[in-house]
């Protein structure tokens, strides 16, 4: 798996939803000859292996087996989460005012709203259709795949105090319009017939959608040298592609290494696919029973184990440095960035970071420390979690970036290349 730049740009391009991610990421990991595995099925598996599993369409967990795993060694995981923040769109979405369709919305995490102001917009997910049985639906990945929509700012005119700063209500001004109708215009059912027309199926096929908004603008390299990426999605898609071309050239001898990718980190991890649930663990056991290990070796596996939390970090930002700690500070193409936080909103501690500080020096690895300033509170991640679930250590890293939650967001792109060998090097430690 190829682990560039350009890569990790073809991987955001066609990381479009959760859905898509996960759709992708297997297809990367297939490419590599890990075996596909279903969720509720009986599994057969062997040492030496490569394999991964999907759950609840939006997590995936891809894991390679040492040639020589004993039950009760540690597992090794690094996880990431595949959601940002965006806007969903309703069911019987259409309004219409001004001659213009718009879509009912909602939002979904935090969210920087102006920013999604003026752009085109497309929209991915999942449909449910009709099938034989009514207790099984098929489940469709969608996506537009062109500009669909646009979010118009109101004009400086009509608003003089725009550039002083001006609040956004969701349910006004951040709908979106998908065209300019006339006043005979008939709005009902117009979206799904949409759909339908994009899906080639008929209107009554269609039960559901789960669909969210997504900025259809490429990443595209910045700066006289080309050393910034600017694109959507970076939070967390940077992670995910880390996770998968680390664990793609795993061939450690012991242990149980994986990738996980999670969903809904972005709005508290508190779902079936999210860190804070069972889910994983339910995986890991299902794995540790396949080599007939017993539950207190599975509980040793646990304890001795070992968790990458990966997500993005804060930079310091140019034209704000006040805002970052004066001590421990992350700045773009910087190299990997450590997080910590004794609130525990990083699940980082001392040994995690002399851990991940070895393995930096070992291999040249560039790296910095970053700390939230003292009398402001940051945002957390999903490591936090996923720890208190499985009771394993873990640390917080990530790439440095400007525009967090932003509809596109900024990093450099060196903070890539340390990020994917720090991953690589952890998975292939023995």
């Amino acid at each position: 798996m190829k682990n560039d730049i350009n890569a990790l740009i073809s991987f955001i391009e066609k990381a479009v939803s959760p859905y898509h991610a996960a759709e992708e990421a297997m297809r990367l990991l297939s490419d590599e000859g890990f075996e596909a595995l279903g969720q509720n099925q009986k599994w057969k598996l062997e040492r030496g292996g490569n394999y991964y599993v999907k759950c609840f369409g939006t997590m995936l967990i891809a894991f390679h087996v040492g040639s020589e795993y004993m039950p009760g060694e540690g597992f090794r995981l690094a996880a990431c989460h595949t959601d940002w923040p965006c806007y969903y769109i309703k069911p019987d979405p259409e309004q219409v005012a001004g001659n213009c369709l718009k879509l009912s919305i909602e939002p979904y995490g935090g969210m920087i709203h102006n920013t999604w102001l003026d752009r085109p917009l497309s929209a991915a997910g999942v449909a449910a259709l009709k099938t034989d049985s009514v207790l099984g639906p098929e489940r469709r990945l969608v996506d537009f795949k062109r500009p669909i929509a646009t979010i118009p700012n109101l004009a400086i005119h009509m608003n003089r105090n725009v550039n002083k700063g001006v609040e956004l209500n969701p349910n006004k001004d951040m709908l979106p319009i998908v065209e300019s109708v006339s006043k005979e215009f008939n709005q009902d059912g117009y979206f799904v017939k949409k759909l339908a027309e994009l899906m080639e199926v008929e209107v009554d096929d269609i039960l559901s959608y789960d669909l969210c908004l997504y900025n259809a603008e490429k990443p595209v390299l910045v700066g006289m040298d080309e050393g910034i990426l600017s694109s959507p999605r970076l939070d967390n898609i940077t992670s995910a592609f880390a996770v998968l071309t680390g664990i793609a050239q795993c061939n450690r001898v012991h242990g149980i290494t994986a990738a996980v990718l999670f969903d809904n980190e972005e709005v508290g991890s508190g779902t079936k696919q999210g860190a804070d649930s069972a889910t994983l663990g339910m995986m890991l056991e299902k794995i540790a029973c396949c080599f007939n290990a017993t539950r207190s070796e599975y509980i040793d596996s646990l304890t001795s184990g070992f968790m990458l939390s990966c997500d993005v970090a804060h930079a310091k930002h140019p034209n704000h440095t006040e805002l970052a700690d004066n001590s421990c500070n992350a700045v773009m193409n910087g190299g990997v960035t450590l997080k910590m936080n004794y609130e525990q909103r990083y699940a980082t501690e001392a040994v995690g970071i002399g851990l991940i500080e070895g393995i930096c020096k070992k291999y040249d690895i560039a790296y910095q420390r970053y700390m939230n300033r003292p009398d402001m509170r940051g945002g957390g991640t999903l490591g936090s979690f996923a720890a208190s679930q499985l009771g394993m250590s873990t640390a917080d890293i990530g790439v440095p970036m400007l525009a967090m939650h932003s509809c596109r967001e900024t990093m450099g792109v060196k903070d890539q290349s340390s990020i994917n060998e720090l991953v690589m090097r952890y998975f292939c430690e023995e």
